[in-house]
C-alpha cells in the first residue's frame, strides 16, 4: 500500500526539521506511516503490523545498530554480523509508558575486541543515537489541530514525566 499524494495542512516552521512522518488512518487501528513512497504499516492492535511501541523499540535498535556499524567501520573493523534486540517493560496503567529498556547486541567480526565494541555501543547511546536521546522526558511537545479545514493554534502539552507523581 502506498499513500496517495495527500499533503498535510500547512504548518509554521518549527526550526530545521530533520525528520517527518505522515500518518494515514486505514481503518480499525491500522495506519500507514512514512513520507512519499517510503511507508510502512503500524497497528494499534498489533495484529496486521507492528504496534507503535514495537516500532519505537525497533527505531531504537536500528538507530543504535547503525551507529555501532558506522563507528566500527570507521575504525576499519566492520562487523560481518550485527543483530539488536530491544525489550521494554511498560506500566500496567495508562499511559502504558515504557519504564525500562534493555538493548542486546550480537556482534561478530574479525578483529573486533570487547572494549572496542562496548565503547561503540556507549558512544551510540550516550552521544549519537537520536532515538535514545529522544526518549528523555525534557522534549517540548506541541499539538496543532486542523478540524474540518480550520487550523487551530499550537497547544503545549506537558510530557508525562512532568506530570508523573514522583
Amino acid at each position: 500500500m502506498t499513500t496517495p499524494d495527500i499533503k498535510p495542512p500547512a504548518r509554521p516552521s518549527t526550526g530545521n526539521p530533520i525528520a517527518r512522518s505522515h500518518n494515514v488512518w486505514r481503518g480499525g487501528l491500522l495506519f500507514e506511516s512514512g513520507v512519499g513512497e517510503r511507508v510502512h504499516q503500524l497497528d494499534g492492535n498489533s495484529k496486521m503490523a507492528p504496534s507503535p511501541v514495537e516500532t519505537l523499540l525497533g527505531a531504537l535498535g536500528c538507530c543504535a545498530g547503525a551507529d555501532v556499524v558506522d563507528i566500527l567501520t570507521k575504525q576499519r573493523t566492520a562487523p560481518r554480523k550485527l543483530e539488536v534486540d530491544v525489550e521494554a517493560s511498560r506500566r500496567a496503567e495508562f499511559p502504558r509508558r515504557v519504564m525500562t529498556v534493555e538493548v542486546s547486541f550480537l556482534v561478530e567480526g574479525a578483529g573486533l575486541e570487547r572494549p572496542q565494541v562496548e565503547r561503540a555501543i556507549a558512544l551510540s547511546i550516550e552521544k549519537y543515537c537520536t532515538v535514545a536521546a529522544s526518549l528523555a522526558g525534557d522534549i517540548p511537545l506541541h499539538t496543532i489541530l486542523t478540524l474540518n479545514g480550520e487550523r487551530g493554534e499550537p497547544v503545549t502539552q506537558p510530557m508525562f514525566s512532568a506530570t508523573f507523581p514522583g
